[in-house]
């Protein structure tokens, strides 16, 4: 069983509510229920802004509360409160009950239990004296405007959070986290001839500061971000057509997490309101593109020892050699599915449901040279960073934006690009795949995804890949 020492004390000891009464509550507010769950948080969380050489603000909150929910068939009761207390949860177990009057459903078995962490308990926030944050911050300002006369402004922010969940189900069953969250993010603009560029770039995962506040670290941090803003300074207008594209190894498997993740969730697929709805066993990709998602990786920023029902994170195949195998599921759709949950029932807090969410999806490797590739592609675009995309679940039809990116001419890359986008759709977009490189990348730890209004920390990754015939909307005339 994952941390339940930490989440009693802060849930029980310290609030002064009874664990057995609420126990009894939970029992009571699941009669008749196929499943549900009593969902308690604490949370701490600040954040530091940097910007035009002064600190711009600095905030710190403290946020508790419970989120209780009977599940039965389709049909979902849910109530939450700020306050715990027995009282409060017993007026949510009378809303709660109304989903399963007159039901006499079977409540589901507990989820195994699980006995390993995948980061640290420790909580970051006081860690690190309030003065040595706000330093750093100031010395990552300073470095980035010493290092380049052409950078006219700098923004640097710092962020933090530390999470105590326990989840009690009927009978008492329990289990309980303690998750960590940091991120550093840096983002310059310069001038050069009247022409402003910007560039930025962050790192986080599921640890302390430290790291972060390393010398090597925010150095590196600055100095990818300018890299990024003087290489826009040199772009031209990105031409449009359909071309061969090489999408870049990391961050870019954005493009997977959107425009193929969230249609292999399995809610959208119980309803059948995905693309993939119903394809298990099909061609979806092309030969040698298989991909995952995985709660499991330590320290990364979309990992989860157990998700926010208390399942066990895992590593879930979704597609294979290009065959759709599986779907990520929540205990709701996976027992309507007829399947086994995978660890993905997350929510945003005790105020939200879970639902189907993704960890860390990614690309696995796959048997090319990257530079073989580069060498392959006579005329096409070499997409290395993007910015914000649009993605329609129900067609799989996408829309990424490129905030790096280069033209391919014989084999070489040349010429940066401003205003390339990358049109699609998701499905075909996979078996357009024509060669997979070996040097799959996670990206540095920034990901955040939404769905039905809420947030969750997620991961992304991928090797080189080479798509042909995708369609760029450009700028060029």
């Amino acid at each position: 069983m994952t941390d339940i020492k930490t989440a009693d004390k802060l849930f029980f000891e310290d609030t002064g509510m009874d664990r057995s009464a609420a126990e009894k509550l939970v029992s009571k507010a699941l009669e008749g229920a196929d499943d549900g769950e009593l969902f308690l948080e604490y949370r701490q969380s600040e954040g530091f802004s940097f910007d035009d050489g002064r600190l711009k603000s600095a905030s710190f909150d403290t946020t508790q509360g419970f989120g209780l929910r009977a599940v039965s068939g389709e049909a979902t009761g849910f109530a939450h409160a700020s306050e715990l207390s027995e009282e409060a949860i017993s007026k949510a177990t009378e809303t709660v009950r109304a989903v399963t009057s007159g039901k006499s459903g079977s409540i589901a078995l507990p989820p195994a239990g699980a006995n390993r962490a995948l980061y640290s308990e420790d909580n970051p926030l006081s860690e690190i004296p309030f003065d040595v944050k706000v330093k750093t911050l100031a010395e990552i300002d300073a470095y980035a405007r010493a290092k380049d006369p052409r950078i006219v402004q700098v923004s640097a922010s710092l962020t933090g959070s530390w999470q105590a969940i326990e989840i009690i189900r009927s009978e008492g069953a329990r289990a309980g986290d303690i998750r960590p969250l940091v991120r550093l993010n840096v983002s310059v603009v310069v001038e050069q001839n009247g022409r402003r560029e910007n560039g930025s770039h962050g790192t986080g995962g599921r640890t302390g500061y430290n790291f972060y506040l390393e010398e090597n670290t925010w150095k590196e941090t600055v100095d990818e971000a300018l890299r990024q803003a003087i290489v826009n300074l040199d772009s031209v207008d990105a031409p449009a057509g359909e071309m061969d594209v090489i999408v870049g190894p990391g961050w870019p498997g954005i493009i997977l997490h959107e425009a193929i993740g969230h249609g292999l969730e399995g809610d959208f697929n119980r309803k059948k309101t995905s693309v993939f709805s119903g394809l298990i066993g099909e061609r979806v990709a092309a030969p040698g593109v298989t991909v995952v998602d995985d709660g499991t990786i330590p320290d990364r920023r979309g990992s989860i020892s157990v998700d926010d029902e208390g399942t066990a994170s895992s590593c879930t195949t979704l597609i294979e050699d290009g065959i759709l195998v599986g779907y990520m599921q929540d205990r709701q759709n996976a027992r309507l599915m007829g399947v086994e949950p995978t660890g993905n029932g997350r929510r945003e807090s005790f105020a939200h449901q879970p639902m189907p969410r993704m960890t860390n999806t990614y690309m696995l490797d796959g048997d090319r040279d990257p530079e073989e590739i580069l060498s392959s592609v006579k005329n096409g675009l070499y997409a290395v960073n993007f910015g914000g995309g649009q993605v329609d679940i129900t067609s799989g039809k996408f829309v990424f934006s490129c905030t790096e990116a280069y033209l391919v001419e014989n084999g070489k890359i040349t010429a940066p690009v401003k205003g390339a986008t990358l049109i699609g759709t998701g499905s075909e977009a996979l078996k357009k795949v024509k060669a997979v490189g070996n040097d799959m990348a996670l990206d540095s730890g920034i990901g955040t995804c939404g769905k039905g209004g809420q947030s969750v920390p997620v991961g992304v990754g991928q090797p080189t890949m080479l798509l042909g015939g995708l369609t760029v909307g450009g700028t060029a005339s």
